[in-house]
């Protein structure tokens, strides 16, 4: 079965895009939950039309990501985190805690879009974490723990 997905789906696709999915995940589940629609003629005709005229806004939209990713690409964010005398942390970072650091940088980006590399982080240390500013811009920025 062909669909239009309505939204980003991490497993099968992004927004707008045109798949082929099996008959029983379409029709029970991704079209009930709003999440695609059946791909017909004319779904598809309207569908080219609106990337058409999107078209031109992308280009600004991701023109204004490269810009910010040039400004991350130098930075380098200190996370301070209560650790014990071996050095592991109390705990882990996560996403939030990198966020709310680069707020205080200046730069407001939404935690969803930033995934660390590492499963966790319970030491103090150097990591990498990559920012999602666009489905086609990402950025990797490094950040370090220390010991509070």
């Amino acid at each position: 079965m062909e669909i239009i997905l309505k939204q980003d789906i991490p497993t099968l696709g992004l927004k707008d895009d045109v798949v082929n999915v099996k008959n029983g995940y379409g029709r029970n589940y991704l079209i009930p939950q709003g999440m695609a629609t059946a791909a017909t003629a004319s779904a598809k005709k309207v569908l080219a039309e609106n990337i058409k005229q999107r078209a031109h806004k992308e280009a600004k939209i991701i023109a204004d990501a490269q810009v910010i990713a040039q400004k991350l690409e130098g930075i380098k964010i200190t996370i301070g985190a209560k650790t014990s005398s071996t050095g592991k942390i109390f705990g882990s970072v996560n996403t939030i805690q990198i966020a709310e650091s680069l707020a205080q940088s200046g730069f407001e980006i939404e935690r969803k879009n930033i995934s660390i590399k590492e499963d966790q982080i319970k030491e103090a240390g150097t990591y990498t974490a990559e920012i999602k500013l666009h489905r086609e811009v990402k950025v990797n920025i490094e950040f370090e723990v220390v010991p509070e």
